[in-house]
Parts: structure tokens; C-alpha cells; sequence
């Protein structure tokens, strides 16, 4: 079995591949990443001498490039991690993400039809729902949740899963999405929320908090994702869509004070700045399609997986570091730069 993962340099897309060369140690997988600001190369350092994976430097835009590889490859699944994710980006430049989350999956997947697969996988987002009222704790993001997208970030998101079931239906293509609640644990990238903190706490720095800090994210530990895409891969029926939800809701303020008294960070380190603009306030999924058709759970609880994260930043202080000053985008030219 050939994998290609796209965009497993970057956070979820390298805990996946970790996880699969773990569990099959007889497949091989492909690693494709064009290496942007969120794709660390030194992320993937503990897999690069292992014979059954390879990493490539591509763009998934890059159609030439892109059918190349799988020619070379002639892949049996595909899953589509890449994407440019980050909303407040989005909101600054919406033409990248449009160009990489749209055009990007179109491209991957005409080289899908061209070359045969036996399964498409596009990783997707509960953001494509919109946001649901603090006051209705009894309400969840459910499959058929109509879409109702807030930002730039999850319009593309959006457009690329409609793109993706269009494939299905128009050319028959073998296709799955799954839609996945906030991410977080190992090798999380410094802008988002959970690191973010981390580190700023560690450095005694203000920790900027959006609004209120009322905003309710779904929590899920991204070991228990990556379980959820191998099972769907391998046994989610063709044309359907998982929601894959971590059953952890947190107020935004209530991580980050968890985060201080972790860290043993006095509270008056919080500082609330102006809300992000068509800020989401809560997102909460029901994955109990995924459950009753696949057996998936999560299993982490947000006290023990915030614990194991904030304990991984503890321990891998370099990776982070090196991020902060910029030196992780050399890494791949210090790694390849004479190579030919």
C-alpha cells in the first residue's frame, strides 16, 4: 500500500504519518509539502531514514509536478492535509488560500482520475458549519449541518468539500471527508492557541486572549484524529462525509488559565485584545455517525492531553525555538540545499 499525505510537514498531516509507519510498518508513504511558514521539514526528522517514506517538495497547485510524482508513485490512497489554515491570514490575504485549498484539491484530484486510486481523502473542517449560540449547549454540528461559513479560511474549506463530492458524483471518484473539531498536542504550530500560550508562559510574555475569551472550541487531542483518518480510509463507505469530534468543550479564557496554573503562571499575564473580526463563538460536533459506522471514539480528555502537550513543549523547547527565529525555514536548504 502506497500513501501520499500531503502537507505532512505541518502539524496534523506529520502526527499522521508518525501514526501510520507506526501501525503498517509495510506501507509505504509519501510525503508531499511545498514547505510554506507551517510546514517544519525538521518535524519529520525522525522518519526520514526510514526506506518506506519519501518527502517531496511540491506545491499540490503545481499540475506537472503533481502527476509526476504520481507516476512515479502510482499511490493507492491519497490524504489531503495541505492547506493554508490559519483564519486570521485569511482575513488578511483570502486569495493564497483559495488558490491552495481550491484549486489544490482539484489538481490532486484530477491526478486521482488520471493515474487511479482507490481512496481520496480530503481533511477538512467543523468551521465549514459556521459557529452555533453560546445559550444552546444542546446543539451540535451534525453531517447534515448546512454549511454556513464565516471566514475567508472556511469558505475555500467549504468549496473544496463541495468540489470533492462533485468529483464523487460526476466522475465516480472514490472520495471521503472528514471534518474535525480544533486540533491540538505535539508539534502544533506557535500561532495557533494552545502553543501560543505555552510559550509565551514559559517567557513570562502577555498572553493576548480575542474579546472575552467566551468563544467555546470542540477539543480534539490530534492522536485521536489521526485513529479516526486510518479508520476511515481504510473502512468509511465512498461519498460520505465523518464528523470527527473530541467531546472537549473549553472557553478560550478557561484554556489559557488551565495553561498558567499548569506552568504555575500567574493569571495577570492575560491580556484581552480586539476581537477578531466574524469571530466564531462556539463549535461543538456530534460524531456519532463515526462512532456507529466505524467504532471511533475519541480518547483523550482535555486534562490529560493538555497535560501531554504542555509537557512535549517542555521537552522539545529546540523545535519550538527554532521556529520563533525563523530558522526552521532553512532547514530544508541546510538539508538539501546542495543536493541535486
Amino acid at each position: 500500500m502506497t500513501i501520499i499525505v500531503t502537507g505532512g510537514a505541518g502539524f496534523i498531516g506529520s502526527n499522521f504519518i508518525f501514526h501510520m509507519l507506526k501501525k503498517y510498518p509495510g506501507y509505504r508513504i509519501v510525503c508531499l509539502d511545498k514547505l510554506t511558514y507551517a510546514g517544519n521539514l525538521s518535524t519529520l526528522k525522525g522518519v526520514m531514514d526510514n526506506p518506506n517514506f519519501r518527502f517531496v517538495k511540491l506545491d499540490i497547485c503545481d499540475r506537472e509536478g503533481v502527476y509526476k510524482l504520481f507516476e512515479e508513485e502510482h499511490p493507492d490512497i491519497v490524504v489531503n492535509f495541505a492547506a493554508e489554515s490559519h483564519v486570521d491570514r485569511s482575513i488578511e490575504d483570502p486569495s493564497i488560500f483559495l488558490q491552495t485549498n481550491i484549486i489544490g484539491t482539484s489538481v490532486l484530484m484530477d491526478a486521482c482520475r488520471k493515474y487511479g486510486i482507490k481512496r481520496y481523502h480530503q481533511v477538512s473542517t467543523d468551521e465549514v458549519y459556521g459557529d452555533l449560540p453560546l445559550d444552546r449547549p444542546d446543539l451540535f454540528f451534525t453531517e447534515e449541518t448546512p454549511l454556513h461559513t464565516s471566514s475567508p479560511y472556511s469558505s475555500s474549506k467549504a468549496s473544496a468539500d463541495l468540489l470533492v463530492l462533485a468529483y464523487h458524483r460526476t466522475y465516480g471518484l472514490p472520495v471521503t471527508i472528514s471534518r474535525c473539531s480544533n486540533n491540538y498536542g505535539p508539534y502544533h504550530f506557535p500561532e495557533k492557541l494552545i502553543p501560543l500560550m505555552i510559550i509565551n508562559a514559559l517567557a513570562d510574555k502577555l498572553l493576548p486572549v480575542y474579546g472575552t475569551g467566551e468563544n467555546v472550541r470542540d477539543w480534539l487531542y490530534v492522536e485521536d484524529h489521526c485513529k479516526a483518518i486510518d479508520l476511515i480510509i481504510h473502512k468509511g463507505r465512498e461519498g460520505e462525509v465523518y464528523n470527527v469530534g473530541g467531546h472537549n468543550e473549553m472557553r478560550n479564557i478557561d484554556i489559557v488559565k488551565l495553561i498558567c496554573k499548569q506552568l504555575d503562571k500567574p493569571e495577570s499575564l492575560i491580556t484581552f485584545v480586539a476581537d477578531r473580526k466574524g469571530h466564531d463563538m462556539r463549535y461543538a460536533i456530534d460524531p456519532t455517525k463515526i462512532h456507529n459506522e466505524l467504532g471511533w471514539l475519541p480518547e483523550t480528555k482535555f486534562a490529560d492531553g493538555i497535560k501531554k502537550t504542555i509537557q512535549w513543549y517542555l521537552d522539545n523547547k529546540d523545535w519550538w525555538q527554532e521556529i520563533i527565529s525563523g530558522d526552521y525555514q532553512n532547514y530544508y536548504k541546510r538539508m538539501y540545499g546542495d543536493r541535486k
